[in-house]
């Protein structure tokens, strides 16, 4: 464990990020996220996976301001974000279906957020030409939205977000819809992005494969709870508990009964083991 002080500088750093006790209720008594106690780090590619409701989409909205939590305390770059709107936020989101204006063209989509902000003409083009460069998309810079490919959209709304050069970028699963080879192909591209940029990325999916390839590290998210935070390899090969076993990976998962003198008793016979297996009472194989 870090001492406090290096928690401190590293949940200060710019694009760091810092959850303690985040809940979300909506309708009922139910929580949407329960408890959650999150720490990202600058720079990082950190991932959020989860089965459809599990509270993450909901979550990520909260960093991003677009919903209030019910209790908790949100950090960004080390700043308090309890009564910072979400335009005044060094946030940008990247959502799944991507938000484009249709009748606007390449160009103006990406420059629109620079344009609000009341930057002038002149900077506002270099800056939309260098990222358009940056994801090779100048060829599309006058086209409209509406005749752009999927891909191509895609690659559209990551520009508009990244040209504002935000502290954080938050994607909501906005590679979902692409067909698989494409969606493998911008996977790779994101990654690559990301690590050349150096900006904390937090990206949402229900797509284990997606958190696998992308990450550095995942949360393993279940009925609004932070089942397991760690490196991917880490959660992968030490699962804390039978739902992150069962959801990220295959895995055979049997009932085990120790027995004494490292062996334990299951439905295939009895095992000799060679680990401390404790009070283990479930036992894993991954093929």
């Amino acid at each position: 464990m870090m001492p406090d002080a290096q928690v401190a500088a590293v949940t200060a750093a710019r694009g760091a990020i810092s959850l303690t006790g985040i809940t979300r209720i909506f309708a009922g008594s139910v929580p949407a996220v329960d408890g959650v106690d999150l720490n990202i780090e600058a720079g990082e590619f950190f991932t959020l996976l989860g089965p459809s409701g599990c509270g993450k989409t909901t979550l990520l909205r909260m960093i991003a301001g677009f919903e209030t939590p019910d209790a908790g305390r949100i950090l960004i770059s080390g700043k308090e974000m309890q009564d910072v709107p979400a335009h005044k936020r060094a946030v940008n989101t990247v959502f799944q279906s991507y938000a484009l204006f249709p009748h606007l063209n390449v160009a103006d989509n990406i420059g629109f957020g620079l344009r609000m902000q009341g930057v002038k003409k002149p900077e506002r083009a270099k800056r939309v030409d260098a990222i358009m460069e940056l994801l090779q998309i100048g060829q599309f810079a006058k086209r409209n939205a509406a005749q752009l490919s999927g891909g191509q959209r895609q690659r559209v709304a990551l520009a508009r977000a990244l040209v504002n050069e935000p502290e954080v970028v938050l994607l909501d699963e906005p590679l979902s819809a692409l067909d698989a080879k494409l969606r493998n192909e911008l996977q790779i591209e994101l990654l690559r992005m990301q690590k050349r940029l150096g900006m904390t990325f937090i990206f949402v999916t229900h797509d284990q494969h997606e958190a696998l390839v992308m990450s550095d590290r995942i949360g393993v998210m279940s009925k609004g709870k932070l089942q397991q935070v760690g490196p991917v390899l880490d959660v992968y090969e030490k699962p804390r508990n039978v739902f992150v076993a069962e959801f990220l990976g295959l895995s055979n998962i049997w009932p085990l009964q120790p027995v004494g003198g490292g062996a334990a008793d299951t439905p295939l016979g009895r095992l000799q083991i060679t680990a401390d297996i404790g009070a283990a009472r479930m036992a894993m194989i991954r093929p």
